[in-house]
Protein backbone atom coordinates (compact mmCIF):
# COMPACT_ATOMS: atom_id res chain seq x y z
CA UNK A 1 0.00 0.00 0.00
CA UNK A 2 1.72 3.05 -1.19
CA UNK A 3 0.95 6.92 0.90
CA UNK A 4 -1.71 8.31 -0.96
CA UNK A 5 -3.18 5.06 -1.11
CA UNK A 6 -2.90 4.84 2.75
CA UNK A 7 -4.39 8.58 2.98
CA UNK A 8 -7.18 7.52 0.51
CA UNK A 9 -8.36 4.58 2.82
CA UNK A 10 -7.84 6.50 6.18
CA UNK A 11 -10.55 8.60 4.32
CA UNK A 12 -12.90 6.71 3.41
CA UNK A 13 -13.07 4.00 6.64
CA UNK A 14 -12.80 7.61 8.92
CA UNK A 15 -16.45 8.08 7.73
CA UNK A 16 -17.88 4.97 9.21
CA UNK A 17 -16.12 3.25 12.18
CA UNK A 18 -16.21 5.43 15.30
CA UNK A 19 -19.67 7.30 14.37
CA UNK A 20 -21.51 4.99 16.43
CA UNK A 21 -21.02 3.16 19.65
CA UNK A 22 -19.15 -0.15 19.84
CA UNK A 23 -22.00 -1.55 22.54
CA UNK A 24 -24.96 -0.80 20.44
CA UNK A 25 -23.27 -2.53 16.93
CA UNK A 26 -24.85 -5.20 16.22
CA UNK A 27 -21.28 -7.54 15.62
CA UNK A 28 -20.71 -10.42 13.38
CA UNK A 29 -21.37 -13.59 14.12
CA UNK A 30 -18.99 -15.82 16.26
CA UNK A 31 -16.69 -18.07 14.84
CA UNK A 32 -16.87 -21.52 15.57
CA UNK A 33 -13.57 -23.09 15.78
CA UNK A 34 -14.71 -26.88 16.20
CA UNK A 35 -15.70 -26.22 12.40
CA UNK A 36 -12.52 -26.29 10.20
CA UNK A 37 -13.86 -23.17 8.09
CA UNK A 38 -13.38 -21.47 11.06
CA UNK A 39 -9.58 -22.19 10.26
CA UNK A 40 -7.15 -20.66 7.67
CA UNK A 41 -4.82 -23.44 8.27
CA UNK A 42 -4.99 -27.03 9.77
CA UNK A 43 -1.97 -28.92 9.56
CA UNK A 44 -3.94 -32.28 8.57
CA UNK A 45 -5.53 -30.82 5.53
CA UNK A 46 -3.89 -29.40 2.33
CA UNK A 47 -4.24 -25.75 2.78
CA UNK A 48 -2.60 -22.34 1.98
CA UNK A 49 0.52 -22.51 4.61
CA UNK A 50 1.46 -25.60 3.33
CA UNK A 51 2.71 -23.92 0.57
CA UNK A 52 6.67 -22.73 -0.21
CA UNK A 53 8.27 -20.07 -2.66
CA UNK A 54 10.54 -20.36 -5.25
CA UNK A 55 14.10 -21.43 -4.27
CA UNK A 56 13.03 -22.47 -0.79
CA UNK A 57 15.34 -24.90 0.21
CA UNK A 58 13.66 -26.35 3.66
CA UNK A 59 10.46 -28.35 2.52
CA UNK A 60 7.18 -28.44 4.37
CA UNK A 61 7.47 -30.52 7.46
CA UNK A 62 4.21 -30.46 9.24
CA UNK A 63 3.59 -34.27 8.53
CA UNK A 64 6.69 -35.19 11.22
CA UNK A 65 6.81 -31.98 13.06
CA UNK A 66 7.10 -32.11 16.89
CA UNK A 67 6.33 -28.71 17.64
CA UNK A 68 3.10 -26.79 16.59
CA UNK A 69 2.85 -23.13 15.56
CA UNK A 70 -0.30 -20.48 16.45
CA UNK A 71 -0.07 -17.91 13.86
CA UNK A 72 -2.25 -15.03 14.24
CA UNK A 73 -2.77 -12.73 11.19
CA UNK A 74 -2.26 -8.61 10.91
CA UNK A 75 -4.76 -6.34 10.00
CA UNK A 76 -6.58 -6.68 6.34
CA UNK A 77 -9.86 -4.99 7.40
CA UNK A 78 -9.48 -1.53 5.98
CA UNK A 79 -13.11 -0.63 5.02
CA UNK A 80 -16.24 -1.10 6.44
CA UNK A 81 -19.43 0.24 8.23
CA UNK A 82 -18.81 -2.50 11.37
CA UNK A 83 -15.90 -2.24 14.39
CA UNK A 84 -14.84 -6.32 13.64
CA UNK A 85 -14.53 -8.02 10.61
CA UNK A 86 -16.65 -11.00 9.78
CA UNK A 87 -15.13 -14.38 9.47
CA UNK A 88 -17.69 -15.55 6.96
CA UNK A 89 -16.75 -12.59 4.47
CA UNK A 90 -14.98 -14.16 1.51
CA UNK A 91 -13.80 -11.28 0.46
CA UNK A 92 -12.00 -10.23 3.49
CA UNK A 93 -11.15 -13.79 3.84
CA UNK A 94 -9.13 -14.04 0.66
CA UNK A 95 -7.05 -11.22 2.55
CA UNK A 96 -6.41 -13.23 5.17
CA UNK A 97 -5.29 -16.31 3.68
CA UNK A 98 -2.43 -14.13 1.97
CA UNK A 99 -1.05 -13.21 5.01
CA UNK A 100 -1.17 -17.16 5.78
CA UNK A 101 0.80 -17.71 2.32
CA UNK A 102 3.66 -14.42 2.92
CA UNK A 103 3.98 -15.16 6.56
CA UNK A 104 2.37 -18.14 7.92
CA UNK A 105 3.79 -20.22 5.57
CA UNK A 106 7.81 -19.40 7.27
CA UNK A 107 6.89 -21.93 9.98
CA UNK A 108 5.63 -24.75 8.09
CA UNK A 109 9.31 -26.39 8.44
CA UNK A 110 9.19 -26.25 12.30
CA UNK A 111 6.21 -27.09 13.33
CA UNK A 112 2.95 -28.05 12.43
CA UNK A 113 0.62 -24.96 11.48
CA UNK A 114 -2.80 -23.62 13.19
CA UNK A 115 -4.44 -20.48 12.18
CA UNK A 116 -7.47 -19.04 13.21
CA UNK A 117 -10.08 -16.97 11.57
CA UNK A 118 -10.99 -13.81 14.22
CA UNK A 119 -12.84 -10.94 14.06
CA UNK A 120 -10.44 -8.82 13.53
CA UNK A 121 -10.88 -5.25 14.55
CA UNK A 122 -11.02 -2.68 11.79
CA UNK A 123 -7.45 -0.84 10.97
CA UNK A 124 -9.31 2.42 12.79
CA UNK A 125 -9.34 0.99 16.12
CA UNK A 126 -5.66 1.76 16.09
CA UNK A 127 -6.21 5.51 15.20
CA UNK A 128 -5.42 7.68 18.64
CA UNK A 129 -6.57 6.51 21.86
CA UNK A 130 -9.83 5.44 20.34
CA UNK A 131 -11.89 3.44 23.81
CA UNK A 132 -14.40 2.15 21.02
CA UNK A 133 -11.13 0.89 19.56
CA UNK A 134 -9.69 -0.58 22.34
CA UNK A 135 -13.16 -2.63 22.90
CA UNK A 136 -12.66 -3.42 19.06
CA UNK A 137 -9.56 -5.14 20.13
CA UNK A 138 -10.81 -6.88 23.06
CA UNK A 139 -13.65 -8.17 21.02
CA UNK A 140 -10.91 -9.17 18.19
CA UNK A 141 -8.76 -11.18 21.14
CA UNK A 142 -11.46 -12.98 22.74
CA UNK A 143 -12.12 -14.83 19.67
CA UNK A 144 -8.29 -15.73 19.20
CA UNK A 145 -8.35 -16.84 22.91
CA UNK A 146 -11.38 -19.42 21.97
CA UNK A 147 -8.98 -20.64 19.13
CA UNK A 148 -6.56 -21.09 21.20
CA UNK A 149 -8.43 -22.93 24.06
CA UNK A 150 -10.29 -24.88 21.87
CA UNK A 151 -6.74 -26.14 19.88
CA UNK A 152 -5.51 -27.00 23.83
CA UNK A 153 -8.57 -28.95 24.57
CA UNK A 154 -8.39 -30.57 21.04
CA UNK A 155 -5.47 -30.98 19.50
CA UNK A 156 -2.36 -29.79 21.49
CA UNK A 157 -1.27 -33.16 23.33
CA UNK A 158 1.27 -31.77 25.31
CA UNK A 159 2.97 -30.47 22.25
CA UNK A 160 5.49 -27.87 22.34
CA UNK A 161 4.26 -24.60 20.61
CA UNK A 162 5.45 -21.23 18.82
CA UNK A 163 3.51 -18.17 19.14
CA UNK A 164 3.19 -16.07 16.24
CA UNK A 165 1.33 -12.80 15.00
CA UNK A 166 2.19 -9.64 12.82
CA UNK A 167 1.24 -6.05 13.82
CA UNK A 168 -2.51 -6.80 15.35
CA UNK A 169 -1.73 -10.52 15.62
CA UNK A 170 1.19 -9.65 17.13
CA UNK A 171 -1.16 -7.40 19.81
CA UNK A 172 -2.93 -10.68 19.87
CA UNK A 173 -0.19 -12.90 20.04
CA UNK A 174 1.64 -11.04 23.11
CA UNK A 175 -1.55 -11.17 24.90
CA UNK A 176 -2.12 -14.74 24.66
CA UNK A 177 1.71 -15.78 25.85
CA UNK A 178 0.85 -13.31 28.73
CA UNK A 179 -2.41 -15.03 29.38
CA UNK A 180 -1.45 -18.80 29.18
CA UNK A 181 2.71 -19.06 29.56
CA UNK A 182 4.01 -16.15 31.53
CA UNK A 183 4.84 -18.19 34.77
CA UNK A 184 2.22 -20.39 34.45
CA UNK A 185 2.54 -24.58 33.92
CA UNK A 186 1.98 -24.26 30.11
CA UNK A 187 5.63 -22.06 29.81
CA UNK A 188 7.73 -25.46 29.86
CA UNK A 189 6.02 -25.98 26.35
CA UNK A 190 6.70 -22.12 25.26
CA UNK A 191 9.83 -22.63 22.33
CA UNK A 192 9.50 -18.92 21.34
CA UNK A 193 6.95 -16.36 20.39
CA UNK A 194 7.08 -13.77 18.03
CA UNK A 195 4.82 -10.66 18.15
CA UNK A 196 6.34 -8.72 15.41
CA UNK A 197 5.59 -5.34 13.98
CA UNK A 198 4.08 -3.71 17.44
CA UNK A 199 5.84 -1.59 19.98
CA UNK A 200 5.84 -4.34 23.17
CA UNK A 201 7.55 -3.40 26.12
CA UNK A 202 10.79 -4.77 26.87
CA UNK A 203 8.87 -5.81 30.66
CA UNK A 204 5.75 -7.11 28.80
CA UNK A 205 6.48 -10.81 30.15
CA UNK A 206 7.62 -11.36 33.77
CA UNK A 207 8.89 -14.87 33.44
CA UNK A 208 9.76 -15.03 30.03
CA UNK A 209 13.30 -13.19 28.65
CA UNK A 210 13.42 -11.54 25.18
CA UNK A 211 15.70 -13.36 23.55
CA UNK A 212 19.08 -12.36 22.92
CA UNK A 213 20.61 -15.52 20.66
CA UNK A 214 19.49 -17.58 18.23
CA UNK A 215 19.08 -20.75 19.77
CA UNK A 216 17.62 -20.02 22.94
CA UNK A 217 14.15 -21.25 23.85
CA UNK A 218 10.96 -19.64 26.49
CA UNK A 219 11.69 -16.60 24.49
CA UNK A 220 10.61 -13.84 22.52
CA UNK A 221 11.57 -12.06 20.17
CA UNK A 222 10.08 -8.32 18.16
CA UNK A 223 10.58 -5.28 15.78
CA UNK A 224 9.45 -2.67 13.58
CA UNK A 225 11.51 -1.76 10.34
CA UNK A 226 11.96 1.14 9.64
CA UNK A 227 14.44 2.67 7.01
CA UNK A 228 17.98 3.73 7.98
CA UNK A 229 18.18 6.93 9.78
CA UNK A 230 14.79 7.24 10.79
CA UNK A 231 14.70 8.75 14.37
CA UNK A 232 11.49 8.27 16.49
CA UNK A 233 10.11 12.01 17.67
CA UNK A 234 7.06 13.34 19.01
CA UNK A 235 4.12 10.95 19.50
CA UNK A 236 5.92 7.77 17.71
CA UNK A 237 9.01 8.82 20.35
CA UNK A 238 6.16 7.93 23.08
CA UNK A 239 4.45 5.14 21.21
CA UNK A 240 7.54 3.19 20.94
CA UNK A 241 10.11 4.64 22.95
CA UNK A 242 10.26 1.70 25.10
CA UNK A 243 9.72 -0.98 22.66
CA UNK A 244 11.88 -4.14 22.95
CA UNK A 245 13.93 -4.83 19.38
CA UNK A 246 15.79 -7.89 18.64
CA UNK A 247 18.23 -8.29 15.36
CA UNK A 248 16.25 -10.77 13.22
CA UNK A 249 19.98 -11.75 11.54
CA UNK A 250 21.57 -11.85 15.03
CA UNK A 251 18.78 -12.49 17.17
CA UNK A 252 20.62 -10.43 19.33
CA UNK A 253 19.32 -6.94 21.40
CA UNK A 254 22.64 -4.90 20.48
CA UNK A 255 23.16 -1.61 17.84
CA UNK A 256 25.63 -4.24 15.86
CA UNK A 257 25.15 -3.60 12.03
CA UNK A 258 24.66 -6.75 10.57
CA UNK A 259 25.20 -6.60 6.42
CA UNK A 260 22.71 -7.84 4.10
CA UNK A 261 25.43 -11.04 3.36
CA UNK A 262 23.88 -12.57 6.77
CA UNK A 263 20.45 -12.23 4.94
CA UNK A 264 18.94 -15.72 3.84
CA UNK A 265 16.28 -14.49 1.92
CA UNK A 266 13.17 -12.24 1.46
CA UNK A 267 9.92 -13.25 0.25
CA UNK A 268 8.28 -10.40 -1.38
CA UNK A 269 4.18 -10.47 -1.38
CA UNK A 270 4.27 -11.74 -5.18
CA UNK A 271 5.54 -14.91 -3.01
CA UNK A 272 7.45 -15.84 -6.12
CA UNK A 273 11.16 -16.15 -5.58
CA UNK A 274 13.75 -16.13 -2.38
CA UNK A 275 15.75 -12.88 -3.02
CA UNK A 276 18.72 -13.74 -1.20
CA UNK A 277 20.52 -10.65 0.87
CA UNK A 278 18.23 -8.30 0.59
CA UNK A 279 18.58 -6.33 3.15
CA UNK A 280 20.83 -5.78 6.28
CA UNK A 281 19.68 -4.53 9.69
CA UNK A 282 20.40 -2.81 13.07
CA UNK A 283 18.86 -2.25 16.04
CA UNK A 284 18.88 1.61 16.79
CA UNK A 285 17.49 2.05 20.18
CA UNK A 286 13.41 1.31 20.00
CA UNK A 287 13.04 0.19 15.96
CA UNK A 288 14.98 -1.63 13.56
CA UNK A 289 17.01 0.21 10.67
CA UNK A 290 17.52 -1.43 7.16
CA UNK A 291 18.80 0.60 4.16
CA UNK A 292 16.20 0.95 1.57
CA UNK A 293 15.28 -1.95 -0.82
CA UNK A 294 15.29 -0.83 -3.82
CA UNK A 295 12.17 -1.70 -6.38
CA UNK A 296 8.68 -1.79 -5.54
CA UNK A 297 9.05 -5.71 -4.03
CA UNK A 298 8.76 -4.97 -0.51
CA UNK A 299 5.88 -2.78 0.98
CA UNK A 300 6.84 0.32 2.96
CA UNK A 301 5.00 3.77 3.31
CA UNK A 302 7.70 6.33 3.35
CA UNK A 303 10.53 5.31 5.66
CA UNK A 304 8.09 2.45 7.77
CA UNK A 305 8.59 -1.07 6.51
CA UNK A 306 5.65 -2.24 8.66
CA UNK A 307 3.94 -4.39 5.42
CA UNK A 308 7.24 -6.13 5.61
CA UNK A 309 8.52 -6.95 8.60
CA UNK A 310 8.64 -10.25 8.23
CA UNK A 311 9.18 -10.67 4.81
CA UNK A 312 12.39 -9.21 4.30
CA UNK A 313 13.41 -11.74 6.78
CA UNK A 314 11.83 -14.77 6.06
CA UNK A 315 14.12 -17.45 5.58
CA UNK A 316 16.54 -16.13 8.77
CA UNK A 317 13.06 -16.49 10.71
CA UNK A 318 12.26 -19.84 9.00
CA UNK A 319 15.86 -21.21 9.72
CA UNK A 320 15.72 -19.84 13.62
CA UNK A 321 12.49 -21.24 14.47
CA UNK A 322 13.84 -24.37 13.40
CA UNK A 323 17.03 -24.11 15.24
CA UNK A 324 14.75 -23.16 18.11
CA UNK A 325 12.42 -26.35 17.87
CA UNK A 326 15.87 -28.24 17.69
CA UNK A 327 17.16 -26.49 20.72
CA UNK A 328 14.07 -27.27 22.87
CA UNK A 329 14.18 -30.93 22.10
CA UNK A 330 17.64 -30.81 22.66
CA UNK A 331 17.52 -29.77 26.09
CA UNK A 332 14.69 -32.27 26.63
Amino acid sequence: MNKLLLFATLFVFGSFIGTHSFDKTQHPPAPEYSKENCWIALPWRKDIADTIPNGCSTPDAQLNAKADVFYIHPTVYLVGNNYNGDVYNDKLNKKCDKCVLIQGTIFNASGRVFAPRYRQAHIKAFSGDSIEGEKALKFAYADVKAAFEHYLKNWNKGRPIIIVGHSQGARHAAQLVKDFFDGTELQKLLIAAYPIGMPIPKNYFKNIPLTNGPKETCCWATWNTNSWGTELKGKMLKKYGNSACVNPLSWKQNDEHVLSNKNLGGVSIKFDAVDINVCDAKVNKAILWIHPVSGKRYNHIGSWYHGSDMNLFYMNLRQNAIDRVDAYFNKK
